[in-house]
């Protein structure tokens, strides 16, 4: 194969639904590794089959993954190359595969990683809410009080918020929402890809009531992305005086972490923030 025929770990994005969106190297790699670690093996079969591939195979997934970790680093000092793939979407994003890339790497093993379909980018590029920041907070905490008091930890962050929710507990799910974030814009993104896609758009309120008269709009996966809060008064205006002074301290010379204290010192905010904004005015300019 092109890649390099030493021991690596391919990391394989597979698709989260519809089976056209595995890119031409995806399929080529699948089809030349020696061992593909699946996290379920039944669910990746029926890709294998739909590729016209056989493949050995094992499983890899959350109860068995610290355990597989010594056998696939035998396998990969033994030359062999082995694809890590989750049940849909990129290993690794709220799916197994953490331990072992880490241990991979920490052993000098190669690691390359083969991207395609991830579920909340996919959904974030057809919501229309705010992507220039964002924060992924995966699964939240099945009980309400603990889910509860993650929702008012983002309460003031002005980020679009990323979170995945099963149709089990969905409707729990935008009740807290409702109850901690009130009437912020929320978008579910359900069924990506696949035949009955749903882009859903409203308060969480305003959603809950879709559900309660139709009770279809709860099956599927979800992607819940929800509206940062509102910029405080003054916040803006900050921004530009902040980014200027910032520009005026490099162009004299001064050091990052000095724009970056004089920038909080003057403006306000805090400090690390003002120190990636130096930070990039400088990596622009090298």
């Amino acid at each position: 194969m092109s890649e390099s025929s030493e021991g690596v770990l391919y990391v394989v994005a597979t698709p989260i639904g519809n089976l056209d969106d595995l890119s031409a190297r995806a399929a080529r790699v699948l089809g030349e590794v020696d061992l593909i670690a699946a996290e379920d093996t039944r669910h990746s079969a029926r890709l294998l089959r739909h590729l016209g591939l056989e493949v050995p195979m094992m499983s890899l997934h959350d109860h068995n993954e610290r355990g597989r970790v010594e056998q696939l680093c035998q396998a990969l000092e033994e030359g062999r190359r082995v694809a890590l793939v989750s049940d849909a979407g990129t290993p690794l994003i709220s799916d197994p595969g953490f331990i072992l890339v880490r241990a991979l790497r920490e052993r000098g093993f190669k690691v390359v990683p083969l991207p395609g379909a991830c579920a909340l980018i996919t959904a974030l590029s057809a919501a229309g809410l705010p992507t220039d920041r964002f924060t992924f907070e995966g699964f939240l905490a099945h009980k309400g009080g603990p889910r509860q008091a993650r929702l008012v930890a983002l309460r003031d962050d002005s980020a679009t918020h990323v979170l995945y929710e099963s149709p089990h507990r969905i409707q729990a799910l935008l009740g807290d929402i409702r109850d901690v974030l009130g009437g912020r814009r929320v978008v579910l993104a359900r069924e990506l890809t696949k035949t009955f896609e749903t882009f859903l758009d409203g308060t969480a309120a305003e959603l809950l009531v879709r559900m309660e008269e139709d009770s279809d709009q709860t099956r599927g996966e979800f992607v819940v992305m929800i509206e940062g809060a509102p910029a405080r008064e003054g916040d803006e205006a900050a921004s530009v005086e902040g980014d200027a002074l910032l520009q005026v301290l490099f162009e004299e010379g001064v050091g990052v972490k000095q724009m970056a204290a004089i920038a909080t010192r003057l403006v306000g905010g805090r400090k690390k923030s003002w120190y990636a904004k130096a930070q990039a005015i400088k990596d622009a300019v090298d």
